[in-house]
């Protein structure tokens, strides 16, 4: 009996009470093909054989499983009740319609290629999902699986409805992408979306093609969590999130309908507008955002006041990631907060190349000091009496090999904040004590001039300055008296503890201490009197009001207060520098108000060592050679009056 090799469409005969050609009997080689191979010389096994293939035509049948028999071309030779109920048809109606239409297997190109490829044998199985629409008008989600029916050149195809499972999926889903407090989107559906709309703008024509964000956090947040309980926090944040979903909804105009608002966490919030038409656009979303928090909060009777900061960034998509747009949404973000909160700030390119530069700066700095990327230049500090060179401040200066020569100003800052100042401090220290004995040794006949060297205050609290002071002095082998240190007004005059402790110690060692930029800071005359002092070096801010063009009247307050701290410095012992010295106007000025030396850049700008042991050395040989002069005229007075000696004749 071969009639197992006959397909699924041609007429067969079952030799049973069913008829011939029925649709039941033609499915029978085709649910499976080793259960027909029946010898045909018994005629026991033959009726065995066909009770077998009735069970397996019954069970088809009444299986729960939809399913469909699909002959090579792609067409529906049998069906069950189960598949004809999910279309809303009966299985006879089935029969000869294509099965890729019936369950939308061409909608895509890639699973329409796969199809093709299962009919044709050259892939083993097909599984995919489906959304089909029921001739009532409701739509259910499937499951569609096709796979070859064994020694057959059909396919069987399956299809389970999965609604209830893609409907606990999405509920799954929501609870998994929305804030459990707010209700709103989350930062992995932001991100998600965010991402989308990036890769959508490449491909679409239609839109802007630019995006925009506001970033938003809640400013003092965490005092109403601390002081009302986290139960009164929630509903702050849901009364927040209900007011920013409100402006989103009345500012959006894109192709979404709206703007998407998401809480990424804590107090923070994010309002994504795709398809932006500029800056202003979310400049003004900004402003009612800020206006709409603002606004008093009513809360279960508690009437609460916020505000909030937002950092704006729009730019065009091409180009930016999720990623980049992000971080300089945070960057300016943090300047809202630096620039006093309850406020917007929009993007600044320059501001935060400026940013990422103090940031490479930082990554650098400690390993600067390792490969001896420092050097010291000094500015003179000139009697203003004499107009000799008394002593000199070290500057230190970064030979940074991407930025070039940088200036204290853009660094020391930097230093300070993450704690490289110490290392710093103590290079710039031992190299200029060891530079003030170089001069020392090599112009022993004049007067030493002593160097100044800055400290910041942190050196004072995570260093041993006493220690290290008194190390490098010894090792240097410069005198006490030749170092002084230089803080600032506002570290000095807020010393207490140990920084005093310290500044005491070191000044009876012998260290001179100066309060630098005096009169910027606190001001407060009665520390004078209690720190260990020595030196007071004027702001440059004084010193600028002694320098007036011709034709114009100086101010004479400027005259006064000057006057009047050199006078009270004097009473208290200590001396007086004055900074940023330009003209000879204001040197002349400041010598008659009794100020003791000068810095700036009438005498010399900061330059380097060998620049300053010229000017010490020049100035031993005027000394030297005023001494000279000064010794031959009181010889002459000491002659007493008659002619004038002659020269000796030829022959002595």
């Amino acid at each position: 009996m071969h009639g197992h090799s006959r397909t699924l469409r041609e007429p067969t005969v079952s030799g049973t009470s069913e008829g011939t050609g029925s649709a039941a009997d033609s499915i029978r080689s085709a649910i499976t093909e080793r259960h027909l191979a029946v010898p045909a010389a018994s005629a026991a096994p033959s009726r065995a054989g066909e009770s077998e293939r009735r069970d397996y035509r019954a069970a088809f049948n009444a299986a729960h499983l939809a399913m469909a028999v699909v002959d090579r071309d792609g067409y529906v030779v049998a069906a069950n009740e189960a598949f004809a109920g999910l279309l809303g048809s009966e299985p006879q109606a089935l029969v000869h319609q294509c099965a890729a239409d019936l369950v939308d297997l061409a909608a895509e190109a890639r699973t329409w290629a796969a199809y093709q490829e299962v009919l044709r044998g050259r892939q083993a199985r097909l599984r995919c999902t489906r959304r089909l629409k029921h001739p009532d008008g409701h739509s259910l989600w499937t499951e569609v699986t096709l796979g070859p029916v064994p020694g057959t050149g059909d396919v069987l195809l399956s299809v389970s409805d999965i609604s209830d499972r893609r409907d606990l999926q999405a509920r799954l889903r929501h609870l998994q992408m929305h804030d459990p407090v707010t209700r709103l989107p989350n930062r992995a559906l932001f991100f998600e979306r965010l991402s989308a709309a990036l890769e959508a703008s490449s491909y679409e024509h239609g839109g802007t093609g630019r995006i925009g964000l506001c970033y938003l956090d809640l400013d003092g947040f965490k005092a109403v969590n601390d002081t009302l309980g986290h139960r009164v926090g929630d509903r702050l944040l849901t009364a927040v999130a209900a007011r920013l979903t409100q402006c989103a909804d009345q500012s959006g105009y894109g192709r979404t309908g709206g703007h998407l608002v998401a809480r990424l966490g804590g107090d923070e919030f994010a309002l994504l507008v795709e398809d932006s038409t500029g800056t202003e656009q979310l400049a003004d979303l900004a402003r009612s955002v800020l206006a709409a928090v603002q606004e008093p909060f009513d809360l279960a009777g508690q009437r609460l006041s916020v505000s909030a900061s937002i950092g704006v960034v729009e730019r065009t998509t091409a180009g930016t990631s999720a990623t980049g747009l992000m971080q300089a949404a945070d960057t300016t973000l943090y300047w809202a907060k630096a620039d006093g909160k309850a406020r917007w700030t929009l993007f600044d390119p320059e501001r935060n190349a400026h940013r990422m530069t103090r940031q490479a700066l930082s990554s650098t700095l400690r390993p600067a000091v390792e490969r001896g990327e420092f050097e010291l230049e000094y500015q003179p500090l000139v009697d203003l009496e004499s107009g000799v060179v008394r002593g000199v401040e070290a500057l230190v200066r970064w030979n940074h090999p991407q930025f070039g020569t940088l200036t204290p100003n853009r660094f020391i800052g930097i230093a300070e904040e993450d704690g490289s100042i110490v290392q710093l401090g103590q290079w710039v220290l031992r190299t200029a004590c060891r530079q003030a004995r170089r001069w020392q040794i090599e112009q022993p006949s004049d007067a030493p001039v002593f160097v100044s060297v800055n400290v910041a205050v942190r050196q004072v609290w995570d260093s041993d300055l006493v220690g290290d002071v008194a190390e490098i002095l010894a090792e240097t082998g410069l005198a006490p008296q030749l170092l002084q240190l230089e803080l600032t007004e506002s570290a000095v005059m807020g010393s207490a503890g140990r920084p005093l402790q310290a500044l005491q110690a070191l000044s009876d060692m012998g260290v001179r201490i100066a309060i630098d930029d005096f009169g910027t800071g606190y001001s407060n005359l009665a520390y004078l009197s209690r720190l260990p002092v020595s030196v007071l070096k004027l702001d440059g801010s004084f010193v600028r009001g002694f320098r007036y063009e011709e034709g114009t009247h100086p101010n004479p307050a400027d005259e006064t207060i000057v006057e009047a701290l050199v006078q009270l410095a004097h009473r208290l012992g200590l001396t007086v520098t004055a900074e940023c010295v330009e003209t000879a106007g204001q040197a002349a000025r400041l010598r008659g108000v009794g100020c003791d030396t000068g810095q700036g850049w009438l005498f010399s700008r900061a330059v380097a060592p060998d620049v300053i042991a010229g000017m010490i050395g020049r100035q031993t040989a005027a000394s030297e050679a005023s001494a000279a002069s000064a010794a031959v005229s009181e010889a002459a007075a000491a002659q007493p009056d008659g002619p004038a000696p002659q020269p000796p004749g030829p022959g002595l």
